[in-house]
């Protein structure tokens, strides 16, 4: 639930299946994959102004435009949000009955303690 990243990044498969294509070294390969992957979110942002650009150009459509780069670069869950969402026992997998012990990640607990540190004493 902490993924905050930009919506267009390639997954970490095909960028090592890109890179299995290639003579690539073990030790720069996060730096390629960085590379990648910026180069996928500058492309993808190209496009998507290029689109908004054109409905505002051809079809004096301001609004549309605006709804369509807020459908595709949604802004992150807030940090309450996001915490509300890990103590849904309906994200948990499974059927969980009254017994059930409802446990989190540590990566998850992180996210709640921050959003509690946050609240008012």
């Amino acid at each position: 639930m902490t993924n905050q990243q930009h919506p267009i990044t390639p997954p970490p498969e095909l960028v090592h299946q890109w890179m299995e294509r290639t003579e690539y070294d073990e030790q720069t390969w996060f730096y390629e994959s960085y590379i990648a992957e910026q180069a996928a979110r500058w492309g993808a942002d190209q496009e998507l102004e290029a689109c908004c650009e054109w409905f505002v150009r051809d079809w004096t459509d301001i609004e549309t435009a605006d709804n369509l780069r807020a459908a595709r670069r949604p802004k992150p869950p807030s940090l309450k949000e996001e915490a509300l969402a890990l103590l849904d026992p309906s994200n948990t997998y499974g059927s969980m009955t009254q017994e059930d012990e409802y446990r989190i990640s540590v990566a998850k607990a992180e996210i709640i303690r921050r959003a509690l540190e946050q609240l008012d004493d």
